[in-house]
């Protein structure tokens, strides 16, 4: 454990360093939320987190335990999703469990996937969040102080009361909004131009930076990594919203592909920001990790970890020296802390 106490100073002294070269992209980020992006970037290239998504309630840890009972090792990404927040309880499953992850020395991802702004919670998985928007639909929520755009507004307002309270408490979040925008299922997915999926973060972001003062949020942009016409998903730079409102941009990526082009494609739009494996069916080889170094963290989707998975594949992964488990990050995150 000294070993990693002193890696933990050492990437410490480098956090001012980096963030001079790459502040996040709200000016007024947290203390925290600084500190851990300058500590991704000063690992950049060297070295990728381990990470593990839980779902809400009831199963907040019962992913990340089974990483320990393949590996002996925890992860050091912890992940969860606000699905169906709009029920009070779920939303505090992740609220609760997100701050005792933190204090316990976890690096922490949340996602939503968000119902449909059309229809009344509870959401229904495959008619409101994989449901569809006419374009007149679309152009009504994106369109300021329409019916639509302030059904929209209660349910992203609504998500913020969780988020705040993250804040609050000093958690900074790895934040992934309407990941795989450009694929064709989910309902805010393949709106391209200014007036597609672009306009529709920028939204989110200015009324969570601007209005809420949610500092604590370090912005992912997460495309599908699995192209046409596997996946009917579309290059990554269609739905970018710019540089000036994604600190992270991120893949995800199921069947093994980790593709060559797609890394480079992914590369080549970050000019320079950090990439992650955003959600991996299968985690990356050693192999692909020595080919791909820039990955920051990879986060395995919940149930892939048995079923995606074989045990001494997981234990090669998490014994490889290049990726990093809790007990490797715990004494940065107590230092960021």
């Amino acid at each position: 454990m000294k070993k990693y106490a002193l890696i933990a100073i050492a990437a410490v002294a480098c956090f001012q360093a980096h963030a001079q070269t790459f502040e996040p992209v709200n000016k007024n980020a947290s203390p925290e939320a600084r500190k851990l992006l300058a500590y991704l970037y000063s690992i950049k290239g060297k070295y990728i987190l381990s990470g593990e998504h839980n779902y809400n309630g009831g199963q907040v840890n019962k992913f990340s335990d089974s990483v320990y009972k393949f590996t002996g090792k925890y992860p050091a990404v912890w992940g969860s999703d606000f699905l169906w927040a709009k029920l009070d309880d779920k939303g505090k499953s992740v609220v609760d469990e997100a701050i005792k992850k933190w204090n316990e020395g976890y690096i922490i991802t949340l996602n939503w996937h968000e119902g449909r702004p059309t229809d009344d919670p509870p959401y229904d998985w495959r008619k409101s969040i994989l449901g569809k928007l006419t374009d007149a639909e679309w152009d009504s929520l994106t369109t300021p102080n329409t019916a639509l755009n302030k059904r929209w507004l209660d349910q992203i307002d609504h998500t913020a009361i969780f988020l705040k309270q993250l804040s609050d408490a000093h958690v900074p979040v790895l934040w992934r909004p309407y990941h795989e925008m450009n694929g064709v299922w989910f309902w805010w997915g393949n709106r391209k131009g200014k007036d597609g999926f672009a306009k529709l973060w920028k939204m989110m972001y200015d009324r969570y930076v601007n209005y809420h003062h949610l500092n604590n949020l370090i912005w992912v942009y997460s495309c599908s990594g699995i192209k046409v016409p596997i996946m009917a998903a579309y290059d990554y730079k269609d739905y970018y919203p710019g540089p000036n409102y994604v600190d992270i941009l991120g893949a995800d990526d199921y069947f093994s592909h980790f593709e060559q082009n797609n890394y480079d494609e992914m590369l080549s739009l970050a000019k320079g920001k950090l990439v992650a494996m955003t959600e991996v069916g299968t985690l990356p080889t050693p192999a692909v990790i020595k080919a791909q170094p820039q990955w920051c963290y990879f986060l395995n989707w919940a149930t892939t970890i048995w079923t995606d998975n074989k045990p001494d594949s997981l234990k090669i992964v998490y014994s490889y020296p290049h990726v990093l488990n809790h007990d490797q990050v715990k004494a940065t995150v107590d230092a960021i802390r």
